[in-house]
């Protein structure tokens, strides 16, 4: 067992990387399908398994890497790049965008009537549109929220449904 799973440490790395790099590209340049999203998040958790097996299967050569400079440099600057991507900017705190998920939430609780005047359709066409799409919708003054928790469904999957009908 121990051989197997160390047998295939290299070439799962090889796989789930090409997989990862693709649709890491993909993500940053905005093409692909939405699929691409949660694929590129699991599978690079993923990758952690077959990249821990190949540390251990290979301990003893890559112990040689840490004696060298060209090691402490590239962990330096990795670490670095990642900082970066930490640090607050235009009066951010860090985490994301906060001020773009407020709006979201802030359009969530609107009703699909409210909704539907920001999209330039009426709440009629919103309501048919949505219920289309397989949402439960009682009514335009209901909010987007309430839609969403009534048809089983996550306020991210509106909003994904909402943005999919302007295109």
């Amino acid at each position: 067992m121990k051989s197997a799973l160390l047998r295939y440490a290299t070439p799962f790395i090889t796989g789930l990387f090409l997989v990862s790099l693709v649709s890491g590209v993909a993500l940053f340049f905005h093409v692909g399908p939405a699929g691409f999203h949660g694929m590129h998040e699991w599978l690079s958790v993923v990758l952690i398994i077959p990249f821990l097996l190949h540390l251990w299967k290979n301990w003893r050569p890559m112990t040689a890497y840490f004696k060298r400079g060209a090691f402490a440099i590239a962990m330096v600057v990795s670490v670095g790049a990642a900082a970066v991507f930490l640090m607050p900017s235009q009066g951010e705190t860090g985490g994301g965008r906060p001020a773009a998920f407020a709006l979201s939430t802030m359009i969530m609780k609107g009703s699909v009537a409210e909704v539907a005047a920001i999209l330039d359709t009426s709440p009629e066409g919103m309501t048919d549109a949505l219920t289309n799409a397989g949402y439960t919708v009682s009514s335009a003054d209901q909010s987007l929220t309430d839609v969403a928790a009534a048809s089983g469904k996550t306020e991210m999957d509106i909003a994904g449904t909402l943005v999919s009908l302007g295109q």
